[in-house]
């Protein structure tokens, strides 16, 4: 206790202005003190007088002239990335105090890059029947830049491919929350040629693949192996949307959730080639807290169990 008492005196003491730290975030966000008085409509006296008080309280130089710019110190991007960190979430603390008497109530979901989107879809379509609406907000990134911003508390919850790491030093926990068999699809006239001797037809067959980066990918370069199948693969994919949109085009045969075979037909024309039971895709759900308590993720919970989200 009286280290930390130590160590919130000497923050005190530092004389750190959050004014002057926000105009320096400003400045190196428009590229120069002249654009960044334009945007905060002060004077350029006023932003550079301020920002030196503000290099002199910490002892550093944060910005260097180089040729006509100001460019970043070492000490500027340090102080850039602590910045960018108090001045967002500042941003979506006034969002979500202008929506507190909203009778909405915010999820705010990370969606990898490498989920189906209509296994994402699935998984939120409950929140949209709550007694209590949902006002969902979504957003796409690779799973560690999403699990960054989920430590950081900017999001609600995490939707992806795959579980934390063991030993990662984010206090963030992993819930699988979905989990099925896949099947190989393609457009009719593609497919029609691969369906006799399923699997070992598949050989030299054109495929759109995942990345290896992807948790499916793996499990599916297994059953290759398993089957001594050599596909033709046309493309890797990280992004599962820009996949789909290839297998929608007939660039070739694709891996889909078997729970979702209805929606891929009736979404991107594409049949049935063949079912995989041993690859399964999973889906997990990543929180800061060991229970669930969001009311709209328990929903979704409860509609996995329920098999709502899941077709025949």
């Amino acid at each position: 206790m009286r280290g930390l008492l130590l160590k919130n005196r000497t923050m005190k003491n530092t004389g750190m202005n959050f004014r002057h730290l926000y105009y320096f975030w400003v400045v190196a966000k428009e590229g120069g003190i002249t654009q960044a008085a334009t945007r905060l409509g002060l004077a350029i006296q006023t932003i550079s007088t301020q920002l030196a008080q503000l290099e002199q309280t910490i002892g550093k130089s944060l910005f260097m002239q180089q040729g006509r710019k100001l460019v970043l110190t070492e000490a500027g991007r340090l102080a850039l990335g602590y910045a960018d960190q108090i001045f967002l979430l500042g941003e979506q603390m006034q969002e979500a105090l202008g929506e507190a008497d909203s009778t909405r109530t915010r999820l705010t979901v990370g969606i990898s890059d490498s989920l189906p989107k209509l296994t994402a879809f699935r998984l939120l379509e409950s929140t949209m029947h709550l007694p209590n609406p949902v006002r969902l907000v979504c957003y796409e990134d690779q799973f560690d830049a999403l699990l960054a911003e989920l430590a950081l508390h900017k999001l609600d919850v995490v939707l992806t491919d795959r579980p934390v790491r063991p030993g990662s030093t984010l206090r963030v926990f992993s819930h699988m929350v979905f989990e099925s068999a896949t099947i190989v699809v393609g457009l009719p006239a593609l497919a029609a040629r691969y369906v006799d001797g399923f699997p070992e037809c598949l050989d030299g067959a054109p495929f759109l693949l995942p990345t290896r980066n992807n948790a499916l990918r793996g499990r599916i370069d297994e059953w290759f192996d398993l089957h001594l199948v050599r596909p033709d693969v046309v493309g890797e994919f990280e992004d599962n949307a820009l996949l789909n949109t290839f297998g929608r085009r007939g660039a070739g045969l694709f891996f889909a959730p078997a729970a979702l075979q209805a929606d891929i037909e009736a979404q991107f024309g594409a049949v049935l080639v063949g079912q995989v039971p041993e690859v399964r895709e999973q889906v997990f759900a990543i929180s800061n807290e060991r229970k669930i308590k969001h009311p709209a993720v328990e929903a979704i919970l409860s509609s996995v169990h329920e098999g709502v989200s899941a077709a025949p």
